[in-house]
C-alpha cells in the first residue's frame, strides 16, 4: 500500500490502525485493466479491497491501487491525551487520515450528520455512515468496552440506498436446526455497490405483514449496507397478475410433515436424524469460522462431497483420503492434500470449537465457552446435570435442556463416540489450571460496577478468570461478590437488597493476597 511511508519521524515504538480502500476513480480503472487482460471484474470497490489483501502472493495484492485511512493510535509512548492530537500525530507521520470534525455539543454532532449525507457523494472513496467517539482517552478509559463495542463509540449509519425490482419467485431454504426460511428471488438490480437478486423473507408472518405476492414491485435496500432486505411492496403497481404464496405443509428435503412450534415465528421440519438439507446445513456450520474453522471446505464444496456420497454425517469428514477428494472436478491433487491438513488439523481445535459446531440448539459460541470453560473436557459436559448447568449465569433453563436433551439422543451419543475415534480434542485448552485457583475465587461468581481506580474492568475481570473465578454482567442470588467502584449504581443497590457481600477496591486487594 503505497501511501504507507516507508520512514517516520517518530522514533520509539509505534502501533496504528487503519481501513484498506480503493478510491472509486482508481476502482474504475482496475476494472478496466481487468476487462483488458480477461481477470476478474469487481463488483464494488469494498469486495476488491477485501479480496486483494486476501491475496496469497503479495505482488498481486501490490499491483492494485490500495490506500489506507490511519484512524487509531494503539500504542505509543508520546504524551497523547485526546484523539484529535492522535489523528495531527498521525499526520505528522506521514499517514493517511480520514476526515473528522472535532465538536463542543451532542448538538454540534447531530448538526454534522445531514452535512454528511449530502457530501458523501462528493468523496473520491465510499463510506456507509460515520463513527462518533469521545475525543479525550481518559474519559473512555472510564467509559470502559462492552463485549463486542466500546461504549466511548458509536457508528451512525446514513439511510440505506433504495431500488425497485420485481419478485420473479418465492423459494424455502431448510436450515440446519429445520427451521424453513422462505427467500425472494428477484429480477436482479444493482443496489449500493454490487447486484442483488434474492433476499430472505425470514418467516410467513413477515411475508403476510409486508403484503407480498409473488409477481410484485418491491423496493429494497442493504441493511447496513450489507444485507438485502425488502423494504415495501409497491402496492399501486399491481396488475391483478401477481400470485400469492403459500407456506409449505411438508419439508421440500425429505418430505416431513412440517410443524410450528408454541412461541415461534418459523415452521420446522422436525426429522433431524433423517432430512438430508439439515445434515448439509449442520455440516457447514461445523467446518464453518466459527466453529472447527477447517479452511478450504466451503459450503459448495460440502454440497458437493454430500452429492457424491461422501459426506452425510460430521463424522464422515475424518475418513476422507486424499485419493477420494483428488478425482473431484475442481480439486487436484495439491488441493486434496491441503484440505486432508487442514481437516487433520481441526482435530485439535479447542473443546468449545468443537461444542458450538455440534449444533446444539440455542448453543451459540459464547456459551459453548462457558461450557468448556466450566466443564473442562467433553465427558464432563455429557454428565452435566441441570442445576449444575443452570448454575452458570449465561445458561437458562432452555438452554440447559436442550443439551441436556441433545445429549440423550443416541445418534449424537454414537457421534461423540465416533469423534473421539477420530482423535478429535475432548479437553478445554482455556480451562483454568486446578493449581493456580485461588481458594478465595475458585468457583466464586463477581459482578463489577461503577469506576474502578486500580484496575480496568477488563484488568479485574482477568484477574479473577485466572484466579479460578468468574464474572457476570447482573446480579442474582447466585452472585457471591460485588466489587463496587465510585459511582455504584442499582447493581450494588440489588446486592444490598439480597445480601450479597460488596467489596471496595481495598477489600478486593486483600482478598488476593489471602491464602
Amino acid at each position: 500500500i503505497r501511501s504507507i511511508p516507508l520512514c517516520i519521524p517518530c522514533r520509539s515504538p509505534l502501533d496504528v490502525r487503519g481501513e484498506v480502500y480503493i478510491p472509486k476513480k482508481a476502482f474504475v480503472e482496475l476494472n478496466q485493466r481487468q476487462e483488458l487482460t480477461g481477470g476478474q471484474i469487481f463488483a464494488n470497490p469494498r469486495n476488491a479491497a477485501a479480496g486483494s489483501l486476501r491475496q496469497l502472493d503479495p505482488t498481486v495484492t501490490a499491483s492494485r491501487p490500495l490506500d489506507i485511512f490511519v484512524f487509531n493510535v494503539q500504542y505509543t509512548e508520546e504524551d497523547l491525551a485526546e484523539h484529535w492530537k492522535a489523528y495531527d500525530f498521525l499526520k505528522e507521520q506521514g499517514f493517511h487520515t480520514a476526515d473528522h470534525t472535532l465538536c463542543g455539543t451532542i448538538d454540534e454532532v447531530m448538526a454534522q450528520l445531514p452535512v454528511w449525507e449530502e457530501k458523501r457523494r462528493l468523496l473520491e472513496y465510499d463510506i456507509d455512515g460515520m463513527v462518533i467517539k469521545v475525543n479525550n482517552f481518559h474519559q473512555r478509559t472510564l467509559l470502559g468496552v462492552k463485549a463486542k463495542s466500546p461504549r466511548w463509540a458509536v457508528a451512525y449509519k446514513f439511510k440505506a440506498e433504495e431500488e425497485e425490482t420485481i419478485v420473479k419467485d418465492i423459494i424455502v431454504q431448510v436450515g440446519r436446526t429445520g427451521a424453513i426460511t422462505p427467500k425472494a428471488i428477484f429480477q436482479p438490480v444493482f443496489v449500493a455497490g454490487s447486484t442483488i437478486s434474492a433476499a430472505t423473507l425470514h418467516n410467513e408472518d413477515f411475508i403476510k405483514e409486508k403484503d407480498l405476492m409473488i409477481g410484485d414491485k418491491v423496493i429494497i435496500h442493504k441493511a447496513g449496507d450489507v444485507i438485502p432486505e425488502v423494504v415495501r411492496v409497491v402496492t399501486d403497481a399491481r396488475t391483478g397478475k401477481e400470485t400469492p404464496f403459500a407456506m409449505p405443509t411438508h419439508c421440500p428435503s425429505c418430505g416431513s410433515r412440517l410443524v410450528r412450534l408454541e412461541g415461534e415465528a418459523v415452521l420446522r421440519c422436525v426429522n433431524h436424524k433423517e432430512c438430508p438439507a439439515q445434515n448439509i446445513r449442520g455440516l457447514i456450520h461445523f467446518v464453518s469460522r466459527g466453529a472447527m474453522d477447517i479452511e478450504g471446505l466451503g459450503e459448495s464444496l460440502v454440497e458437493k462431497l454430500s452429492q457424491e456420497g461422501l459426506l452425510s454425517r460430521i463424522s464422515d469428514l475424518y475418513r476422507l483420503t486424499k485419493e477420494e477428494l483428488a478425482v473431484l472436478e475442481g480439486l487436484g491433487e495439491k488441493s486434496a492434500d491441503n484440505l486432508i491438513s487442514a481437516i487433520d488439523g481441526s482435530r485439535k481445535q479447542d473443546l468449545d470449537r468443537l461444542i458450538f459446531g455440534l449444533g446444539i440448539p440455542l448453543i451459540g459460541s459464547k456459551a459453548a465457552k462457558l461450557l468448556a470453560r466450566r466443564f473442562k473436557t467433553m465427558d464432563g459436559l455429557m454428565a452435566a446435570t441441570e442445576e449444575e448447568l443452570t448454575a452458570i449465569d449465561e445458561v437458562g433453563a432452555k438452554m440447559a435442556a436442550a443439551i441436556i436433551t441433545w445429549f440423550a439422543e443416541p445418534q449424537n451419543k454414537a457421534l461423540i463416540e465416533e469423534l473421539r475415534s477420530a482423535g478429535l480434542n475432548f479437553e478445554s485448552l482455556d480451562a483454568q489450571d486446578e493449581q493456580e485457583a485461588h481458594p478465595a475465587f475458585a468457583g466464586k461468581t463477581f459482578v463489577l460496577t461503577g469506576t474502578l481506580e486500580m484496575y480496568t474492568r477488563d484488568q479485574a475481570s482477568a484477574i479473577i478468570e485466572k484466579l479460578g473465578g468468574k464474572t457476570s454482567g447482573s446480579v442474582s442470588k447466585k452472585t457471591d461478590y460485588v466489587l463496587a467502584g465510585r459511582e455504584a449504581g442499582s447493581k450494588l443497590t440489588k446486592a444490598e437488597q439480597l445480601g450479597i457481600a460488596i467489596l471496595s477496591e481495598e477489600d478486593f486487594e486483600a482478598l488476593l493476597h489471602t491464602r
